[in-house]
């Protein structure tokens, strides 16, 4: 069989998952090297730079990092470059984490000062906390002070990426207020200068939220008038949904040591399959019912990556359909048990109908769905 590594197993003892500065430390180099622009204060690249960086240079081979509007990416940088945050907001997996990691990375050097919202997230979590053993030895001062990454990157001139904020609760959102309109974090437990700490040049916060929690935690009006929001789409072409899961699964697969690609035509279906879920309608203009779960690029990745884990280590080949058919059962049926036999309808009404081998394959390959 022709191979992605030649069949040889993944290195083992390596992060699973290196932050962007690590797996583009060439591309962020190549960049330095050849940049002339004019910086921002405290920025590692031009404002042109950085954009090459996440969208491509094919000049200095550098690869297309993010999948959507050229615009977009233009004004988040200049939005990264006033005295403003960056909101990022759209449907869950439309890559807001990946296109805020590319430019911490690309702006700061460093994409790893990053909160992670939820409901237990404290303002310690973002702000600050104490050596709680030196703080009784000692009493407050600097040496017992712990720095969260809010108080890191405002004291290293560097971007902080804010996960999810609307899943924390209002009280622990609005410890951004004085950050982002004063540039400044008081100390009230400590005395002199060091009570206030000022952000240096090239501090700023980029935050996400997904359209589908709105409601859970509001943001108050006094933290939205301190951020741009940006709203991240679907990728709307099929061709370049199809590329980037083919190539993200191709990845991922040799990383986890599968010594074979991705069937092409199993990919077309899969990612046809999630379109149409997605958006209620098929390609060829008919409305059908549209589950609740998410079924986003990113999703459909993360399903690719399962079939040919379940093909090659089960089976020694390629996924197929009918992998395609037990993966997707796990991904319909987050949400509402409902969303399980809307797909099994799917299934029955419009692959039936479809021309190829996996379509047809995919249709009686549906009695493997659960219930």
């Amino acid at each position: 069989m022709s191979g992605l590594n030649g069949g040889q197993p993944a290195p083992t003892g390596q992060a699973q998952r290196p932050p962007a500065e690590v797996r583009f430390a060439d591309d962020l180099a190549r960049l330095r090297d050849d940049d002339t622009g004019d910086r921002p204060p405290g920025w590692a690249l031009s404002l042109r730079a950085a954009r090459r960086f996440v969208l491509g240079d094919e000049s200095l081979g550098i690869r297309r990092k993010f999948v959507g509007d050229p615009s977009l990416v233009d004004r988040a940088l200049v939005t990264l470059a006033t005295s403003r945050g960056l909101m990022l907001v759209g449907e869950p997996g439309t890559a807001k984490s990946l296109l805020s990691e590319l430019l911490a990375a690309a702006v700061s050097g460093d994409s790893t000062l990053t909160i992670q919202g939820g409901a237990a997230t404290t303002e310690d979590q973002i702000k600050y906390s104490w050596n709680y053993a030196l703080l009784v030895a000692e009493g407050p001062s600097t040496r017992s002070l712990v720095p969260a990454p809010l108080l890191r990157g405002m004291s290293e001139g560097r971007v902080v990426r804010f996960e999810e904020i609307t899943r924390c609760p209002l009280e622990v959102q609005d410890c951004l207020l004085s950050p982002l309109s004063d540039r400044v974090i008081a100390i009230p437990e400590l005395t002199g200068g060091e009570s206030m700490r000022f952000a240096r040049d090239g501090f700023n916060i980029i935050a996400t939220a997904n359209t589908r929690d709105r409601g859970v935690n509001e943001m108050s009006s006094a933290l939205k008038r301190r951020f741009n929001f940006e709203t991240v789409f679907p990728i709307e072409d099929f061709d370049t949904e199809l590329s980037l899961v083919t190539a993200e699964a191709t990845a991922l697969l040799q990383r986890s040591g599968v010594g074979v690609e991705p069937r092409r035509d199993v990919l077309e279906v899969l990612v046809t399959t999630f379109r149409e879920l997605r958006t209620g309608q098929t390609a060829r203009g008919d409305t059908m019912e549209r589950i609740s779960s998410v079924m986003s690029t990113a999703e459909a990745v993360s399903v690719a990556h399962a079939i040919g884990l379940r093909g090659w280590f089960l089976r020694g080949e390629p996924g197929t359909a009918a992998d395609l058919v037990s993966c997707l059962a796990g991904t319909a049926a987050k949400d509402s048990p409902e969303d399980l036999a809307k797909l099994r309808r799917y299934l029955e009404q419009q692959a039936r109908t479809r021309q190829g081998e996996q379509w047809q394959a995919l249709h009686h390959s549906r009695h493997l769905l659960p219930g």
